[in-house]
């Protein structure tokens, strides 16, 4: 094996790039129960019964509120846990995805 003392090696170095983050949006609507929803929060974002009633109200007053950031598989795994389990319990509740 022969080494060419005329190539030079370069250093190469990686750009690591943090992941796009993706908020999981949860929409207001006039039929899912405000318990269900702090529920919801409290299960599914881990949240303390505080901040989930405080989101719960941000949802309630202003048509929706951010639940979390997420990488994007594990925010659309979530939005689908949730929507499974809204339509298990028969509630119309809606998560979306934002970048």
């Amino acid at each position: 094996m022969r080494f060419d003392s005329d190539v030079l090696l370069q250093e190469v170095r990686l750009q690591l790039k943090q992941p796009t983050l993706y908020r999981i949006v949860m929409h207001n609507d006039d039929f899912t129960p405000m318990e269900f929803v702090v529920a919801v929060l409290e299960m599914f974002f881990n949240m303390e019964r505080t901040q989930a009633t405080n989101v719960m109200y941000e949802v309630h007053m202003t048509g929706k509120a951010v639940c979390g950031a997420y990488s994007k598989d594990v925010a659309m795994t979530k939005v689908e846990q949730v929507m499974e389990y809204a339509r298990r319990h028969e509630h119309p509740l809606l998560c979306s995805l934002e970048v």
